[in-house]
């Protein structure tokens, strides 16, 4: 009997994540399918007269033989995903853009997309893929961390500078980086539909929770393991209430960034709406854990 190799695995999590989605997910390279590409990138990000990306330079990411796929619900392209390869040393794919449309929002088409790049990846000998995401966006951040089984490995203050779209508004362009590696039994068994979700382990504390009339509200963060809320919506809360989103995005940054900047990892976002934050830390000479950066907490 044949063995399923990874990438075995990986086309069939695929096939079977575009059927429950309702879509069939396929490489992009015509020009017509790529101009097409361009076009709902604009829409989604409201920038039609200046997408995100040019069907030009996709057609060149196309041609170097980078990843540009499509999402298709029948005829209608309702989903796409672009990356391009990172230093040969990396070994990695960085994942530079995706999304789907507002009518295909709960079918887990974005799902898909991620599931068919993991196999196209793996298929290429590519064992990570990386992008960045806003860690103010909480679906976004319990899709990444959670039903993927991504790992947040590093904070970017301002990382793309002004962008001054429709969803990012005037905020400043923090970013999380993840690193999704690929063949990790959490993201196996997450490709898989079978995501372990977040553990908030015993001793947690919240090092920034949220107000009644949800503004942020500091916390203790003297514990190995803190719990960082975001805003339900700050999409809205831009559009509503930008001073406030303002202040989440300082208070967020203020709570991640030191700790991950220190080698301690995000883990997860929980029900609440919070990340899973731990610090790194090391076993002293008692056996008592300290707050150094040798070994996971």
């Amino acid at each position: 009997m044949t063995v399923p190799t990874a990438v075995d695995e990986a086309v069939l999590a695929a096939e079977e994540a575009g059927r429950a989605a309702g879509v069939q997910v396929r490489a992009v390279t015509s020009v017509p399918d790529l101009a097409a590409v361009t076009g709902l990138l604009g829409a989604i990000w409201q920038r039609a007269d200046s997408p995100p990306l040019s069907t030009e330079l996709l057609r060149a990411l196309a041609t170097a033989g980078s990843y540009v796929a499509g999402a298709y619900d029948g005829p209608d392209l309702v989903g796409a995903c672009v990356g391009f390869f990172a230093e040969p040393a990396a070994g990695s794919l960085h994942s530079h853009i995706a999304g789907v449309t507002g009518a295909v929002r709960g079918r887990s088409v974005g799902f898909a997309l991620k599931v068919h790049q993991r196999a196209w990846a793996l298929a290429r000998g590519v064992g990570a893929v990386t992008w960045t995401y806003d860690p103010l966006v909480a679906r976004n951040a319990w899709f990444n961390t959670g039903k993927l089984g991504a790992d947040a490995v590093a904070y970017l203050p301002d990382h793309y500078g002004g962008m001054r779209d429709a969803l990012n508004g005037d905020d400043e362009t923090d970013r999380l980086l993840v690193r999704w590696e690929l063949t990790a039994p959490r993201v196996v068994a997450a490709c898989r539909g079978d995501a372990p979700g977040a553990t908030v382990p015993a001793g947690a504390v919240v090092a920034l929770g949220c107000s009644a009339d949800g503004a942020p509200v500091p916390g203790r963060t003297d514990a190995p393991v803190l719990l960082v809320a975001v805003p339900r919506d700050v999409e809205a809360l831009r559009r509503t209430d930008p001073a406030l989103a303002a202040q989440w995005r300082t208070a967020v940054r203020s709570a991640l960034h030191p700790v991950l900047a220190d080698g301690g990892r995000i883990t997860g976002f929980d029900r609440a709406g919070r990340y899973v934050l731990h610090r790194r830390t090391t076993t002293g000479p008692t056996g008592d854990p300290t707050t150094e950066r040798t070994s996971w907490s």
